[in-house]
């Protein structure tokens, strides 16, 4: 009987070549100064942590996100795949996927990525309107999303993801048709679709507050999701998740397979996996924990060997209910009774029969006996249904 066990790992790489407006997560530009301290002591977690997780844990996934890994040189994220294999066991069909923006970006560079064992790209696309794209602050052109991709595909990358950006200040109907149109074109197998949120922190939020920026209009934003709906299924995408669509699978024989990032189903089914690099998260063993958000501390901290851990919380049987529930949620196939059933013990329905009964009677779920999952109108108000279910 096997006792392998599965775990993901998400490596944080903070540095990017300008930060744009709307970004609010723990991203630097102007550090290249720290690349190479940095590399090493992202080596030196990788290394203390396979020493300290307990055998039988076998990495399915791993995920290079940041910033922008590819903002490194390929030198230093050749190195940091290197420790990965030496430090850590992965499956035959491990997915590894790095996040890269279309600018700066050459096809040598990608080869060196996909030689170094990166099995999956994603690209940073966000718009395919020149002014969107200035107004986010991005240092790309349209035409080069376009051109990294066809480079990403000459260097051997079969498993593509493009990321979008809808409900944006001043963006119409038909530019996120156009957007839609233009991503479809260049065929990726996969596609994620994220509606703006102006965050406390960001520049975004000071242009707003000064008049510099329209307040995206959430009901327009409701539009251009339900555009995205159907324009995507009638161009072969399956949706699978809130904010995600894929390509079906080269046949396997038998039922549907998807080329979904098993990455980010890890986080949607509730599952362990460790977060490395600064402000990186982790989940694992009943606690919820997070890693000091200053690069330079962090490298100070792990040169003098000592924990990078800023804080963490405990995870009680009941939230952990509570989340399992709102990620699965989250899953257009939603989630099943019988799952629940086996990882707690006890009856979905005895824990949220009653809320989810409520939000069923709103339209906002459906149930079929076997499975809950959110509806379409559930999806686009789905902030509704998590919030009676948390504790």
């Amino acid at each position: 009987m096997s006792t392998e066990k599965r775990l993901s790992l998400y490596l944080h790489i903070p540095f990017c070549s300008t930060r744009c407006g709307y970004c609010h997560f723990n991203t630097y530009e102007g550090l290249e100064r720290l690349f190479e301290p940095f590399t090493a002591a992202l080596r030196a977690e990788v290394a203390n942590t396979a020493q300290r997780l307990a055998g039988g844990w076998t990495l399915g996934t791993i995920f290079l996100g940041g910033g922008t890994p590819t903002h490194l040189p390929l030198t230093h994220l050749a190195s940091i795949m290197r420790s990965l294999r030496e430090q850590f066991r992965g499956t035959d069909d491990i997915e590894i996927t790095s996040e890269s923006n279309p600018s700066h970006i050459s096809e040598g560079y990608l080869a060196g990525l996909r030689e170094a064992g990166v099995n999956r790209i994603s690209f940073g696309a966000q718009a395919f309107d020149e002014g969107l794209l200035k107004m986010l602050d991005r240092e790309h052109s349209a035409a080069q999303i376009g051109e990294a991709v066809r480079q990403a595909r000459r260097a051997g990358f079969a498993n593509l993801n493009l990321d979008l950006m809808y409900g944006l200040p001043a963006q119409t109907l038909a530019q996120w048709s156009n957007s839609l149109d233009a991503a479809i074109a260049l065929a990726p197998e996969h596609l994620s679709l994220y509606a703006l949120t102006i965050d406390e922190g960001t520049a975004f939020i000071k242009r707003v507050q000064k008049g510099l920026l329209p307040e995206p209009d959430p009901d327009l934003a409701a539009d251009m999701y339900l555009l995205a709906v159907e324009r995507l299924a009638g161009a072969g995408f399956h949706q699978y998740e809130i904010s995600n669509w894929a390509r079906p699978a080269p046949s396997t024989g038998s039922g549907l397979a998807l080329l979904a990032s098993r990455h980010n189903l890890t986080y949607w089914l509730n599952e362990p996996y460790i977060g490395l690099g600064p402000g990186a998260h982790s989940y694992f063993a009943g606690r919820r924990f997070w890693n000091l958000l200053a690069p330079q501390v962090y490298i100070e901290k792990m040169r003098r060997g000592e924990s990078v851990v800023a804080d963490g919380e405990t995870i009680g049987p009941s939230l952990e209910q509570a989340e399992t529930v709102i990620l699965g949620l989250r899953l257009n196939e939603g989630l099943a009774r019988d799952r629940f059933y086996r990882r707690f013990g006890v009856p979905l329905d005895e824990v949220f029969g009653a809320t989810l009964r409520q939000c069923a009677g709103w339209g906002l779920v459906a149930d079929d006996g076997e499975r809950v999952c959110l509806t379409t109108r559930g999806r686009l108000l789905s902030n509704e249904v998590f919030q009676r279910l948390l504790p």
